[in-house]
């Protein structure tokens, strides 16, 4: 007998189309090493990549990405890494957090959690890790170290995400 979790991923859609964003001032395609493992990752667990975007860590242009990424029929989730910390030039959590219809603070919770027990101690207090939903698009929004990148990805994201836009498309 399956628990309603397994059903839910059993009715989940195969693939998700994403948008990767990587939050840098200083980052470019060829040295976002966290942005490559995103695309890397997603691809491996079968899901879409339709877009990868580079941006400086300015509220107003992640705000715009966003707005402009939920209104797109072909883009469901975006995945944005950098900016999450406390330095004054880390604005990604305000720029999110704001837009969220709906936020999911287990994702932090759990990703503060990990990197509290496996990795960094008590520094990952100063993460601003953050998801939700706004409108029919899933949000996660993570630390740019690769190590973060891999921690949420391989542990919360890429086990949940299917699951999530099942919950996201549940008829009203």
């Amino acid at each position: 007998m399956t628990n309603s979790v397994e059903q839910h991923r059993q009715e989940a859609p195969q693939t998700v189309a994403c948008m990767v964003v990587t939050v840098s001032d200083t980052r470019t395609k060829e040295t976002d090493m966290s942005g490559q493992l995103m695309h890397e990752l997603l691809h491996q667990a079968g899901y879409q990549v339709v877009e990868y975007i580079i941006t400086p860590d300015e509220t107003e242009r992640i705000q715009t990405i966003l707005q402009d990424a939920v209104v797109r029929d072909d883009i469901e989730a975006v995945l944005l890494s950098g900016g999450t910390g406390i330095a004054p030039r880390d604005t990604t959590y305000e720029a999110v957090s704001s837009l969220l219809d709906k936020e999911l603070p287990g994702f932090g919770e759990i990703f503060r959690y990990l990197s509290y027990s496996e990795d960094i101690g008590s520094a990952a207090i100063l993460s601003r890790a953050v998801a939700g939903t706004i409108g029919r698009t899933a949000v996660f929004s993570m630390p740019g170290s690769r190590g973060a990148v891999k921690l949420a990805m391989e542990r919360i994201i890429l086990p949940e995400l299917r699951h999530v836009m099942r919950e996201i498309y549940k008829p009203v």
